[in-house]
């Protein structure tokens, strides 16, 4: 029987198949029951070392179920999830408003200071910067293109998977790859980098997962806050944390280059100022 094609929660799809779970399975049930609301914001790695076990283990369960996998798992059962916690009555303009504050507020804290060094110097020494990501997180690839040609550093965003893997035909040891993604696991993203690293090229990534499928091939990991709910995905929150690690990497490198930053400024503002009426 195909679940996915019908309605069925996914709270009663797990309780009507729990006398069939093995021990380690059970495990899992267990924690999703208790804790249905921060399910949603983990990765599959993230969910099997809260429940110790295995990520196979964990994708058997949602597999046997009747889930393609987890994030379908979790499409579900955020839909159950929002259903039972209704909006409290504040507008959605400070909804919004206390989201984006929160957001700025939480990614400042995890930023790991030594990690923002570290991208900063691969990038100030590669000769080659590539940056990968697919859907909403292209567009914080294309503004962290548009910040860093404003200070001299050439950079090309690849948003296309097949552009992307073509594109690693060309790297090596002096190329760097940026690598966005809310989740850390969209597979078209993860398989670029895996050919990206299999060429020699040195992995930045930015993320809200401490361990995912990306992190796995990432020399330097940075993080934001803004884990999203799968109703909630591609959401201007969740841009805004990736925006404020881009604008930490930009600044630094400005920083550390700020002669050429200030002449190709002038340049660029002055080539743009005819352009204006």
């Amino acid at each position: 029987m195909d679940f996915e094609k019908n309605e069925v929660k996914a709270s009663i799809r797990m309780e009507q198949a729990k006398r069939n779970f093995t021990k380690s399975e059970l495990k899992i049930y267990d924690y999703i029951d208790k804790n249905p609301a921060q399910v949603l914001y983990h990765s599959l790695t993230e969910l099997a070392e809260a429940c110790n076990v295995g990520e196979a283990t964990v994708l058997r369960l949602f597999r046997k179920i009747g889930y393609k996998g987890f994030q379908s798992f979790k499409f579900s059962l955020a839909k159950e999830v929002d259903a039972l916690g209704e909006e409290d009555g504040n507008s959605y303009i400070s909804r919004v408003k206390n989201s984006m504050l929160r957001t700025l507020e939480d990614s400042s804290t995890v930023i790991d200071e030594v990690q923002l060094d570290r991208a900063v110097d691969m990038i100030d020494s590669a000769r080659d910067t590539v940056v990968f990501g697919v859907g909403s997180s292209s567009i914080a690839g294309l503004d962290m293109q548009n910040r860093l040609l404003r200070i001299g550093k050439n950079i090309e965003v690849v948003s296309d998977p097949h552009s992307q893997v073509m594109r690693t035909a060309s790297m090596g040891e002096d190329t760097v790859v940026v690598a966005i993604s809310i989740t850390g696991s969209t597979r078209d993203t993860v398989d670029s980098v895996k050919a990206a690293k299999d060429k020699g090229a040195r992995i930045i990534a930015i993320t809200n997962y401490t361990k995912s499928p990306l992190t796995k091939f990432s020399e330097c990991v940075l993080l934001s806050s803004a884990k999203e709910s799968p109703l909630d995905s591609g959401s201007l929150v969740s841009k805004v944390a990736q925006l404020f690690v881009i604008d930490l990497i930009c600044t630094g490198l400005s920083i550390r280059n700020s002669e050429q930053a200030e002449r190709i400024r002038l340049d660029i503002t002055g080539n743009i100022t005819g352009k204006l009426y």
